[in-house]
């Protein structure tokens, strides 16, 4: 194995590219179908599905719930006014599992370019991971979305997500089409995350 990579930031397609030590990099996986999967069964009592909307507070609490410990920080740096601008979207449905009065599941559906729906948040509270909510929670998801025709369903995770998110996807259906590197600044330096927040070290005390 090759020492640490020197400070030459160019993207390195045979070996190690250096990132900075004030930011995180990930690998992103891209998914769509284009048509929901056939699965056969017993009709399900509903989920328990609560519209958020524009409800910053009640979504900032779910979402870092959800993603503090997977160091989602793409709307935890957002300020009120920018989030407000796309949960108030009538194209964007964000909704909450809740049981028992908690919030346990996050369910965002972006429908804001023509004849495409994109999963932008999904995901359980720890507690509630590993209990069979998810696959109920993405039949709903695939319902809703090619509830009207459209040509594709689409989401993106990466490698700072669970480490189970894309073989999850490909039993709903998805199929993977593109790679991308993510390189941003660290959200646990920025403020938007605490600094335990994530599976990866900090690099800057």
């Amino acid at each position: 194995m090759s020492d640490a990579p020197t400070d030459d930031p160019r993207l390195r397609l045979d070996g190690h590219t250096p990132i900075p030590p004030t930011h995180v990099a990930a690998v992103v996986t891209y998914l769509e179908m284009t048509a929901p999967p056939s699965r056969p069964g017993a009709e399900r009592e509903p989920l328990p599905l609560s519209p958020i909307g524009a409800d910053l507070a009640r979504y900032r609490a779910l979402y870092a719930a959800i993603g503090t410990p997977w160091l989602w920080f793409g709307r935890a740096g957002m300020t009120d006014e920018a989030l407000t601008a796309i949960l108030g979207d009538p194209e964007v449905e964000a909704l909450a599992l809740t049981e028992d009065g908690r919030d346990v599941g996050l369910l965002e559906l972006d429908r804001r370019t023509p004849g495409e729906v994109n999963l932008a948040y999904f995901g359980l509270v720890p507690d509630a991971v590993g209990s069979g909510r998810g696959r109920r929670l993405m039949d709903e998801a695939v319902r809703r979305a090619f509830a009207e025709p459209i040509r594709r369903f689409w989401v993106h995770t990466c490698t700072l997500d669970h480490p189970g998110a894309v073989a999850f996807y490909q039993r709903s259906g998805f199929r993977p089409y593109a790679r991308a590197i993510e390189v941003a600044p660290d959200p646990r330096l920025t403020g938007a995350l605490p600094r335990e927040a994530g599976q990866v070290p900090l690099l800057v005390g």
